[in-house]
């Protein structure tokens, strides 16, 4: 094997090494997506009507 073979064989090597530990953290890295409900949960009571003037 020349000396080039070695070298394109040994960064080959390497990357898939380098790509294969990086793929958990790029799995992790995601946030799910819900179906049709993506909207900030409100506090129980908080229904955003306006009180009528006391008085």
């Amino acid at each position: 094997m020349t000396r080039a073979k070695k070298v394109l064989i040994t960064l080959a090597l390497a990357a898939a090494a380098a790509g294969a530990a990086a793929s958990p953290a790029l799995a992790d890295s995601h946030v799910p997506v819900t179906t049709q409900d993506s909207h900030t949960p409100l506090p129980p009571g908080d229904s955003h009507t306006p009180n009528p003037p006391r008085g």
